[in-house]
């Protein structure tokens, strides 16, 4: 029999708090973790940016490993799950490239495998894995936990996702002249570029819907991926394979394009992705559902980005929320969209996830709420 894979549990940290709820809420009061960043070990020019204060390195783990392992910890902590059939995912694209800048190349846990061993093994997981796929990490690490659990290789997957801000990182994209002198505005006629953002999310997926206690149960309940084959750094210009890849999640989950309540959009800000995604939802016949994108919050953040996502629109499924796409005023893409401008209470049972990245690739999750009614 087919197995159903369910979010027990998540967490986030970020600049707006060390939860979901609290996340959750100061979104919900329109507060941005975006600001002016001055600091000369990333970049000689400010910037903006989205930062984690006051989170430093524990002994013993980077700063990258130590956020992480606050995610993990708080989910376990929540959760009854054996670690012997449960497994662990790590969403990264850039992990401990920090042992770069502080001159230690062949430290061992520069490699992400070796990260994931790390954590693993403190927390006693069963297997642990990478999966990075550059800005598409999170969603396909979740589609990959779904998968494990569906063969019947374990029964739970912790997947946590995590990015933070580096030298490298940051130089990368102010050498594509892709981030925004302000604050991002994605979607929007007068959008300049990326924002960037460091944050750790962790969702625990689970076969056995007893682990999600008395919360409201979000089901995963299909996904699909694709690739543009298009360039290294640019999109599709006609938005067809992320069309594709939402078409796979609907055929997977049995769900009918018209359930859809709202879309939560890769919407980095960039006049060429959200371009695409524009046309995509268009494609896909979509382009009337309420969509957001929460970068205008939290800047992306790369490998977290998918995870803390997903966990945020899973709290929109349970509160019956939609949350504003922050910074958007008016349209700056070919094809019309149904841009959320503001706080709005709503019965919701159905969340399409998108995410798009470098090198052409694609993702799509759907997240349905227990009982919805479907025709």
């Amino acid at each position: 029999m087919r197995r159903d894979t369910w979010i027990a549990a998540d967490c986030i940290i970020s600049p707006l708090g060390y939860t979901t709820r609290e996340n959750f809420d100061q979104v919900i009061g329109g507060k941005s973790g975006i600001g002016l960043v001055r600091d000369e070990r990333l970049s000689t020019d400010p910037f903006y940016a989205a930062q984690i204060n006051g989170l430093e390195a524990e002994p013993g783990m980077t700063r990258v490993e130590s956020i992480t392992s606050r995610v993990i910890s708080d989910i376990l902590s929540r959760t009854d799950v054996v670690l012997a059939r449960t497994a662990f995912i790590l969403s990264t694209t850039k992990g401990n490239i920090s042992f770069l800048e502080e001159g230690q190349p062949d430290h061992p846990r520069i490699h992400l495998p070796a990260v994931a061993q790390f954590l693993g093994k403190r927390y006693g997981f069963s297997r642990s894995l990478v999966v990075s796929n550059a800005c598409i990490s999170g969603v396909m690490a979740l589609l990959v936990a779904r998968r494990m659990i569906i063969s019947g290789e374990v029964d739970h997957v912790v997947v946590a996702g995590v990015d933070v801000l580096s030298k490298f990182v940051v130089s990368g994209f102010q050498s594509l002249q892709a981030m925004s002198p302000e604050m991002c505005r994605p979607f929007d006629a007068a959008r300049k570029g990326i924002n960037l953002g460091e944050a750790a999310g962790a969702i625990l997926i689970t076969a056995d819907p007893a682990v999600c206690g008395g919360e409201q149960r979000i089901k995963i309940a299909g996904g699909g991926l694709s690739n543009d084959a298009n360039h290294i750094s640019g999109p599709s210009r006609t938005g067809a394979e992320l069309a594709w890849a939402i078409q796979q999640g609907l055929d997977e989950s049995g769900i009918n394009k018209d359930d859809i309540d709202f879309v939560s959009a890769h919407g980095t800000a960039t006049i060429y992705n959200d371009e695409m995604e524009a046309k995509a939802f268009a494609v896909a016949g979509i382009a009337d559902k309420p969509v957001h994108s929460l970068k205008g919050y939290y800047g992306h953040t790369l490998g977290a980005a998918g995870v803390i996502e997903v966990a945020l629109d899973a709290e929109s499924l349970r509160r019956d929320q939609l949350l504003p796409s922050l910074g958007y005023t008016q349209s700056g893409v070919s094809h019309p969209l149904n841009v959320i401008t503001e706080n709005r209470r709503q019965p919701l049972s159905v969340c399409l996830k998108t995410a798009s990245g470098f090198g052409g690739c694609n993702a799509a999750i759907i997240l349905t709420k227990e009982n919805q009614n479907l025709g």
